[in-house]
């Protein structure tokens, strides 16, 4: 039988029912209770009458009751659409109606957001909500009057198993569609090369509408291990969950590395359990990927990847992670493509393949890459060509011995502690303050987060605003990571003939004299 998410629940209840699944702070979840709460959550969506392949919203911080959803989509052929909490509620909305979703699950902690949700809500005919509403069913209670029958509804290796938002160069999410052949493809393989097996002990603290929480968790669910799941990344918190849990496996973005390190006493924790860490989202400081090896001292393992690949398509192995001597230039390197993977460097063009040191677009070919943006046709055609490469959108090469290096970005995408920013947005938002006669949004260095967001304002003639009032506007109107964290002031924006703004240009004082252009 073909991978699927309903077949992960099956198969693991049947070897392992009375062994814990998760772990949730005083919260254990057996197999065998996953099994019959996924069983009623599907049974929900068909009482519901949602066909198969039907959208399913959920907004929650990472909690036991994503994966009921999750897994119960996956026995019902339904597809759970987890929506970025970080986002306003017009933004929120935004993805709940592209997505065409008729059920809502909400969790506590943005009740109070459903006053602004739902007057903008245009597909959804029921919210649940965890915890209890006084308009909306409590999501236990519709989950309890459910059967615990497993549907068993047919999947086939081309359904959509997971639909994730990522942001389009215009500013607009995309809801990029992975596929059970792309999820089977990857999370049964990378298993042993992490040292995952049944004994595993995974944790997980990314959110889990980021493909590097949801699908991690898969790689662990997938064999059997045991869950450590996490509500929100808190430093201190993590590094004593590492220890008391004896967690054997664990991802974390660069930045949750550098606050982890930065934690007192980090070092000092017992770690002898762990087999490994996975890193990636962004790239890495070498300063930041030492002192982890050293806090840690644990095989690490660097991955690169994108949503619509599925998330990581090649890795840099611990192997490959010497510090010192002439293979120590490999830790700037995102190592090679896993041996399903196609990976070519093309001249920007699109119309030859690149020599080895040559920069050019990374383009990737797998059954990973995903089936395409739900509704965005265009889109799609832009993304993936009739021979089924991918184009990522980033600037790199690859070296003699075929390890992959990033330099830059083919698009203008910020990457802030592992978040995506398009600078179409934030720029959209700042050009309707009153003071505001130009802008432009660009990434900088920062050792915390990466990058941050920084715009350069061209103020309208007589306009007294400062870099506060243009912050503050900002945070009014958009997600707090895609905020600028710093503002200049120009007299004006350079642009070539035909008015595009030379980001480059403006981004070269701040990159000087790093050879790489992304952090």
């Amino acid at each position: 039988m073909s991978w699927s998410l309903g077949g992960i629940i099956r198969e693991q209840a049947r070897r392992h029912g009375e062994r814990p699944m998760i772990t949730y702070g005083a919260r254990t979840i057996t197999w065998a209770e996953m099994d019959d709460r996924s069983s009623r959550v599907a049974q929900g969506f068909l009482a519901a009458g949602l066909p198969a392949q039907s959208r399913v919203a959920f907004l929650d911080k990472n909690g036991p009751e994503y994966f009921e959803v999750l897994l119960g989509g996956g026995k019902a052929n339904v597809v759970n659409v987890a929506v970025n909490w970080r986002l306003t509620p017009a933004e929120m909305a935004y993805v709940i109606n592209d997505a065409a979703a008729r059920l809502l699950i909400v969790g506590p902690d943005f009740v109070g957001h459903l006053d602004q949700l739902e007057p903008l809500l245009k597909s959804v005919e029921r919210i649940l909500v965890i915890g209890g509403h006084p308009r909306h069913e409590a999501y236990e209670a519709w989950v309890g009057r459910q059967a615990a029958d497993d549907p068993q509804r047919p999947v086939t290796p081309g359904d959509v198993a997971m639909q994730l938002y990522t942001s389009g160069t215009t500013g607009l999410p995309k809801g990029a569609m992975l596929t059970n052949a792309s999820l089977g493809t990857l999370l049964p393989r990378v298993g042993p090369w992490w040292q995952f097996d049944e004994t595993s002990v995974n944790l997980v603290c990314m959110p889990l509408f980021h493909i590097g929480g949801s699908g991690w968790a898969l790689v662990a669910m997938g064999v059997g291990g045991l869950t450590i799941l996490c509500r929100e990344f808190v430093p201190a918190e993590i590094l004593t969950t590492l220890e008391r849990h004896r967690v054997t496996n664990a991802l974390f973005v660069p930045a949750m590395l550098q606050f982890l390190t930065m934690v007192p006493g980090a070092a000092d924790h017992d770690y002898r359990a762990l087999r490994s860490i996975v890193y990636g989202a962004s790239p890495i400081t070498n300063e930041v990927l030492v002192r982890a090896m050293g806090t840690f001292r644990c095989p690490f393992v660097q991955v690169y990847g994108l949503t619509e690949t599925t998330g990581a398509i090649t890795q840099l192995p611990a192997s490959d992670h010497a510090t010192e001597g002439p293979r120590a230039r490999l830790l700037r390197s995102a190592g090679k493509p896993f041996l399903w993977v196609e990976l070519r460097i093309v001249d920007p063009a699109g119309a030859r393949p690149c020599a080895p040191g040559e920069v050019g677009e990374v383009w990737t070919r797998s059954v990973q890459n995903f089936r395409g943006y739900w509704g965005r046709e265009d889109e799609t055609a832009r993304t993936l060509d009739a021979d089924g490469w991918l184009r990522t959108g980033d600037a790199g090469f690859l070296d003699e011995e075929g390890y992959l290096f990033l330099t830059d970005r083919v698009k203008d995408m910020i990457i802030s502690g592992g978040e995506n920013v398009y600078p179409a947005e934030v720029e959209n938002v700042l050009s309707d303050h009153p003071a505001v006669a130009d802008v432009a949004v660009i990434g900088v260095p920062d050792d915390r987060w990466g990058e941050t967001v920084k715009a350069i304002v061209v103020r309208r003639a007589g306009a007294v605003a400062d870099a506060a009032d243009i912050v503050a506007f900002a945070r009014g109107r958009l997600a707090h990571f895609k905020c600028p964290t710093s503002v200049d002031f120009a007299e004006s924006l350079p642009r070539n003939p035909s008015g595009k703004i030379l980001k480059r240009e403006l981004r070269e004082p701040y990159w000087q004299g790093r050879t790489r252009r992304i952090n």
